[in-house]
């Protein structure tokens, strides 16, 4: 008896979410609230067909704009229909040349964009959250915190042009980004802070941040004016609050909770003490803290020495709202960022060695590899890289992710 015909899908697709479900949105609506920076005359490719080439030429793996052309190329005539390409005589639909999608990136309007990857990204993200269930009750709280942290694009930079820098917040809970705004340099970040959050529905969660973003005003007002709590890390950036918080009596408290991890190649320990403001000695001056904090990690690299680190942290959150445990995972969830989404966007995006640097088109192209992440994420893609492998040479299995056409059998029968 002959053996069963093999699936032609790729069994690491196979394995995601179910992609035709009426839960999944279709991105063109959110696509088709940006405005075209383009004259009317001349004009044959409606943007909302050109943006949505780009997101799925983007999570097929296309890292320039010569890779999302070569992607339309490949497209079938049906795929461009579905797309909304217009057809020329004799009924042929070609997808935009290079130079068409690079003129649309470098003059379309970045904050409108942003706008409308990021609200689709926050529903995409919301529907998910509210569809399946808490997970391990030792984290849980770590599923409503989100962060706030930037990065640079380092190819952008020509001339006497610096590099661009983006601040963006993301969600801790299969990282989805929620909100990105260029801020021109580093050192610019904390005066964006604030607005980069305006918008999002703050109440009862809670922001974590770097050292550079523990800025009393700013965390005063998430608490009092939003409703949200707040978990910052303290370094000697801020002398006094650091000075305070190591002065406090740690040797006199055990280990609240310790946790070890092993792989790629090293293996990791992490250590918390957890004490109460209102029972440390010498006060500590920051507003509405509840809870300081004292992470202690060792880090052993294969082949290198043992790496110590010792970080303090403040929250507004009190010990009856989260566990010892549960702040070691906001913590943790919030250094993670660097892997789940920053690390994702330079490997397998080749986002640091992009050399895309003018107008808009850097931050164009950022927003749709945050796109692209933030969808295989909430579908359920464990290793990106793969999953975008195996969507590159199969154009039809892009358009499902975004909610548009039909999904393909991904039943591997």
């Amino acid at each position: 008896m002959p053996a069963p015909p093999s699936s032609t899908v790729p069994a690491v697709l196979a394995k995601l979410a179910p992609l035709n479900t009426p839960d999944i949105a279709d991105l063109r609506p959110y696509l088709a609230t940006v405005a075209d920076p383009r004259s009317r005359r001349g004009r044959w490719y409606p943007l909302t067909c050109i943006l949505t080439i780009c997101a799925c030429a983007v999570i097929s793996g296309a890292r320039t704009i010569e890779e999302i052309t070569e992607w339309g190329q490949r497209a079938p005539n049906a795929l461009l229909e579905t797309i909304g390409v217009r057809p020329y005589p004799l009924r042929r639909r070609r997808s935009p040349a290079a130079c068409t999608i690079d003129r649309v990136l470098c003059r379309i309007d970045p904050h409108t964009l942003d706008t409308a990857v990021y609200a689709y990204l926050a529903d995409r993200h919301r529907t998910t959250t509210e569809n399946t269930p808490d997970g391990d009750k030792d984290t849980r709280p770590a599923q409503q915190a989100i962060a706030v942290d930037g990065k640079t694009l380092k190819g952008s930079a020509r001339h006497a042009r610096p590099r661009r820098h983006l601040l963006s917040v993301l969600t801790h809970h299969r990282p989805v980004t929620l909100a990105q705004t260029e801020v021109g340099a580093k050192t610019n970040e904390t005066r964006h802070f604030l607005p980069l959050l305006e918008g999002l529905d703050l109440t009862g969660r809670v922001i974590t941040c770097d050292a550079l973003h523990t800025v009393q005003d700013h965390l005063k007002r998430l608490v009092e004016d939003v409703g949200a709590h707040y978990v910052a890390v303290v370094k000697t950036n801020r002398p006094t609050l650091h000075a305070q918080l190591s002065a406090l009596p740690w040797d006199a408290l055990p280990l609240a909770h310790t946790r070890s991890e092993k792989g790629h190649g090293r293996r990791e320990s992490r250590s918390i003490k957890v004490m109460g403001i209102a029972d440390s000695l010498g006060g500590i001056c920051f507003p509405h803290a509840r809870l300081a904090l004292r992470i202690h990690r060792r880090r052993q690299q294969a082949g290198r020495k043992q790496t110590r680190e010792t970080v303090f942290a403040v929250t507004g959150l009190d010990a009856h709202q989260a566990t010892a445990a549960q702040l070691a995972a906001l913590v943790r969830g919030h250094w993670a960022i660097e892997n789940s989404n920053h690390h994702i966007r330079d490997v397998t995006f080749g986002e640091d060695a992009s050399t895309v640097h003018t107008g808009s088109a850097p931050r164009a192209m950022a927003a749709l590899r945050n796109l692209a992440i933030g969808v295989l994420k909430v579908t359920g893609a464990v290793n990106i890289a793969k999953t975008t492998r195996a969507i590159r040479d199969l154009p039809e299995h892009a358009l499902p992710f975004f909610g548009i056409g039909h999904e393909p059998d991904l039943s591997g029968t």
